[in-house]
């Protein structure tokens, strides 16, 4: 194997069975777009981090630091894969039980990303559901059952590491996810009360200004009976244009408000799509010469 192969069988913390059935799938690590020619896509937004095909074992050079273990996560799961062609059908069939139990355990955990990616599986390659579970549970699922675990085990010194690779990278996206969708609910409430009082405001500006201006001609007109009739009414305009003035203080701080969140949240967007990129092998560059 090459060098670079070994450190990821080792930082997997594949043991000696694990390792020979990555090495005997010759295992090739490549970070230009030369890899989308043996691992293709099969669907446009959805990336490919790996694969094995022909016995061979595929992994895309993942050069982004923000992204460390993914290679790792990538190299165990094809591991697996060389694994799971192996074994007979009667192995299969028992294993299959046990593996179906922990997918409908995480269901019913309401993991709807797992779900999603099954749906994507079935799609792009139907009949694959077990193989790919087998690699999904043994390298992303900390707590699975006694049985599954010890069968793991024939594979990894402690699958447990790889898991917390997997949780590492992977919690990124999930804490940018909730980030940006807080961001945007926020972002939408606060757009709300803006527009409301804002209406609201320059309605009872437009009556402000009518009701001033009707001041003013009654004053020049002698309209007022007496200096604390015309005090009282003008205290009361004063009164008005401070609630107002309050009002629009209160808008403005909104204002600064929102836009405070919006630079977050677009700063959100761009580094989960920077992540998003990093993954994506189409945006691979040549090979150089």
């Amino acid at each position: 194997p090459s060098s670079e192969a070994a450190q990821l069988a080792e930082r997997a913390q594949m043991n000696d069975k694990g390792t020979f059935y990555f090495y005997a799938s010759e295992p090739q690590l490549d970070g230009t777009a030369k890899f989308n020619e043996v691992c293709k896509r099969q669907e446009e937004n959805s990336a490919i981090l790996g694969c094995f095909t022909n016995g061979k074992i595929f992994v895309y050079n993942i050069s982004d630091k923000r992204l460390n273990g993914v290679e790792e996560v990538t190299a165990a799961h094809e591991m697996l894969h060389a694994v799971y062609v192996r074994l007979s059908s009667s192995e299969k069939n028992h294993l299959n039980s046990l593996i179906d139990v922990e997918y409908q355990k995480l269901l019913r955990s309401e993991d709807n990303d797992l779900k999603e990616r099954m749906e994507y599986y079935a799609r792009t390659e139907p009949g694959e559901r077990d193989n790919e579970l087998h690699s999904i549970i043994g390298t992303e699922v900390s707590s699975i059952g006694d049985e599954l675990e010890e069968y793991y085990s024939q594979y990894f010194t402690g699958r447990q590491a790889i898991v917390a690779l997997h949780d590492s990278y992977s919690s990124k996206f999930d804490e940018l996810e909730r980030s940006s969708t807080t961001l945007k609910s926020q972002l939408e409430q606060l757009s709300s009360e803006i527009n409301t009082m804002t209406s609201q405001y320059n309605s009872e500006i437009a009556v402000l200004n009518d009701d001033i201006e009707s001041f003013n001609v009654r004053a020049q007109n002698g309209g007022f009976s007496d200096q604390s009739t015309f005090q009282a009414a003008r205290a009361a305009l004063e009164g008005r244009v401070g609630v107002l003035t309050q009002t629009r203080s209160t808008i403005d701080t909104k204002v600064a408000d929102y836009e405070v969140k919006r630079q977050a949240y677009n700063q959100t967007v761009d580094e989960s799509n920077s992540l998003s990129r990093s993954l994506d092998s189409s945006l691979a560059p040549a090979p150089s010469i």
